[in-house]
């Protein structure tokens, strides 16, 4: 990068007030601060300056210019992403997308919705419930998290098991790629020809394009649900009952768990009615006729049991099963009323392995000397633990850090990865040396390049440059891992 003459920040600026309103290209210091992260707080950087365009024909205009001086250009929806992948460059250019919130068309025949990026997720399964139909990805930031940046991070929540992420719910993106151009990837065909570049753009983090449209799937609201809330005495017990009822040919609409720590925080936030002497706590949810939920409630039920469960409450009413689930939604700023701070890791396993991941992070635990409250995806195996700690201690960050990371490997090396819908971005880019190899990184370059020749989408993000991971890996041979607990508490 930077082969080309620079270009200073009000000279940009100036060329960006030819197209956009004034008002909407920001460079003063104080206008610029609440750009300067995420929702991954720990990782900040100001940026040269920030721009709201309002129609996509702008956002081509941007990323021409950006282009033409290779200046980097980070886009950002709604900032709840967690993995600092909307962290601004220093040199570069925040597109923000907060002005595209529009619902562009329903089409409740063929449940379809055509949408501008930065509608709130939750907002287009308000806006279609008249029809009878829902959106099915809800992620826990839902109330706030846009279909933009779930596209960008292939988000989940709580349904994914049954209903599947962001990339099995959408139909085709329109795009503008970092050379300013205008395309479409996808279509409405359920079977379509060619390479699926849908799937490829979908959890890209903003390396590949600026999505400008996304045309979502609607799906219709089931007869009926209801959730049995289960407590166990150990996260073991719990951890094998999730293999137990996805044996029994049960799949849940929504199969969440919860330990001890995170249940007292739910319940102490929305009264939910949780098992408070619980080790662990699992809610599983079951939809679609009145005879197929009653026949699997009763089911579930007896599994829960006989895996041993010390409680078992089924929901009997649809303020019940909501209130249940605004516990496990509201899990995330609830832990945050018993620490400081805390660190939000996200890695998946294969669910045969839950009840060891979760015993050997309750070690790691004591080793690192951080407690962590586990709330997570059950269903898929996608982990959430939540890493509590003191920002104002000296040190206590860098001992999270290393407590993450070894969450990370210990994913990978039970055959998992070290992401399911937070993405890489800033915060796990070390551990890409540990999930992959160089010459699958190597690809990784490469595919980057055939999109972004000039390397300005989010540069720094995603995927590490080989030099980066050799010397990590290096390191990492050269430390056993007691030995880098042991570095962590000194």
């Amino acid at each position: 990068m930077n082969s080309k003459p620079k270009i200073s920040a009000a000279e940009l600026a100036e060329q960006f007030r030819t197209f956009i309103d004034p008002d909407f290209v920001i460079t003063d210091d104080e206008t610029m601060k609440p750009y300067e992260c995420d929702g991954m707080s720990m990782y900040c950087e100001m940026p040269m300056l920030v721009v709201l365009p309002e129609t996509a024909e702008q956002v081509q205009r941007v990323m021409r210019l950006c282009n033409e001086y290779e200046v980097p250009v980070v886009a950002r929806g709604a900032g709840t992403g967690l993995s600092a992948g909307a962290m601004p460059h220093k040199e570069g250019v925040v597109l923000s997308l907060a002005k595209f919130n529009r619902i562009l068309d329903i089409d409740p025949l063929a449940r379809t919705a055509l949408l501008q990026p930065g509608v709130r997720n939750l907002a287009i399964s308000e806006e279609v419930a008249q029809y009878g139909l829902y959106y099915g990805p809800d992620p826990s930031s839902q109330i706030a998290c846009t279909i933009g940046g779930n596209v960008a991070e292939n988000s989940g929540g709580v349904h994914c098991l049954k209903y599947g992420l962001t990339v099995h719910n959408i139909l085709s993106v329109e795009m503008i790629t970092a050379e300013g151009d205008r395309v479409t990837i996808g279509n409405d065909a359920l079977d379509a020809c060619g390479m699926d570049l849908l799937a490829l753009m979908t959890g890209s983090e903003g390396l590949l394009g600026i999505v400008t449209q996304v045309k979502v799937k609607l799906l219709p609201k089931p007869e009926i649900a209801q959730v049995v809330m289960a407590g166990f005495d150990s996260v073991q017990k719990a951890g094998d009952a999730v293999g137990g009822i996805i044996s029994h040919g049960i799949i849940p609409g929504g199969l969440e768990m919860m330990d001890g720590h995170a249940i007292i925080a739910a319940d102490d936030f929305a009264q939910a009615g949780y098992p408070r002497e619980a080790k662990a706590l699992l809610l599983c949810e079951v939809d679609g006729t009145e005879e197929e939920v009653h026949e699997h409630i009763e089911q579930a039920e007896n599994v829960f049991r006989k895996l041993g469960a010390t409680s078992v409450k089924t929901s009997q009413s649809e303020e019940e099963r909501a209130l249940l689930w605004k516990g496990r939604k509201s899990a995330f700023p609830a832990v945050g009323r018993i620490s400081p701070d805390y660190y939000c890791m996200d890695g998946t396993i294969p669910r045969r392995h839950l009840a060891h991941v979760l015993l050997e992070m309750e070690k790691m635990s004591e080793e690192f000397g951080l407690r962590v409250a586990n709330v997570f995806h059950a269903g898929d195996g996608n982990l959430h633990p939540l890493i509590l700690f003191d920002a104002n201690v000296p040190g206590e960050f860098e001992r999270t850090e290393a407590f993450g990371s070894s969450i990370l490997n210990l994913c990978v090396e039970v055959g998992g990865c070290i992401t399911g819908e937070h993405g890489v971005g800033v915060e796990k880019i070390r551990q890409m040396a540990v999930q992959f190899n160089d010459e699958e990184l190597q690809q990784f370059h490469d595919v980057k390049a055939a999109f972004d020749p000039a390397g300005i989408l989010n540069p720094g993000k995603g995927v590490p440059a080989l030099r980066f991971c050799q010397e990590y890996r290096s390191l990492e041979h050269k430390q056993h891992k007691h030995d880098t607990v042991d570095a962590a508490h000194g």
